[in-house]
């Protein structure tokens, strides 16, 4: 059973969708961190650079998740704002061993985060540590520091560390996100009701 699954099933919600955007400069390990999210009989056994965009569309027996993963490299980054309006939840990842490029990566953010379709959406944050097994990779709270984390007042987020080809600290940030989808879904039933 792969990430997702489980985290549907914690969910426990009717078939819902929840489209979830996953962000980051080219070579942070986006498509690897989804590979692993993904049910076991469906994983990659070889990653590629994403060219433009790809998307995994998973089901469970209670949500069905549409995850876009988005190419990092500059000429495709563009693209990112298209797909904001109907997202449910971001995933951010982050090469904690690209020190050279953790500037270019909160400028990123900061666009992300300033843009009209995201700005006033309570939509929850995850943020990835990728690459925590480098030699030379940034705790997650150096890493959180240097993306001046602290300064988002007005969505949920989380960071995590993580190593993507292992799997490692992706089921932390997974419980984290299940768990801010969960009470956003029950806070709009409510509105609803």
């Amino acid at each position: 059973m792969g990430l997702l699954d489980k985290l549907s099933g914690w969910l426990g919600l009717k078939k819902k969708e929840v489209n979830v955007l996953c962000l980051g400069l080219d070579n942070s390990g986006k498509t690897t961190i989804i590979n692993q999210l993904k049910p076991a009989n469906t994983q990659a056994q070889e990653i590629v650079p994403t060219i433009g965009f790809n998307i995994e569309k998973f089901k469970s027996s209670s949500l069905s998740f549409t995850v876009f993963d988005m190419s990092g490299q500059s000429r495709y980054r563009n693209l990112w704002e298209h797909y904001y309006k109907e997202s449910h939840a971001i995933i951010f990842v982050i090469d904690s061993g690209d020190t050279l490029r953790m500037v270019v990566a909160r400028e990123e953010l900061d666009t992300l985060l300033n843009h009209e379709d995201i700005r006033s959406k309570k939509i929850p944050v995850l943020f990835f540590a990728n690459k925590t097994d480098l030699r030379d990779a940034m705790s997650s709270v150096k890493v959180s520091q240097m993306l001046s984390l602290e300064n988002i007042q007005d969505k949920p987020w989380h960071i995590c560390a993580s190593n993507a080809i292992k799997g490692e600290g992706l089921q932390e940030g997974l419980d984290w996100l299940q768990e801010q989808i969960a009470q956003s879904h029950q806070n709009n039933e409510q509105m609803n009701d």
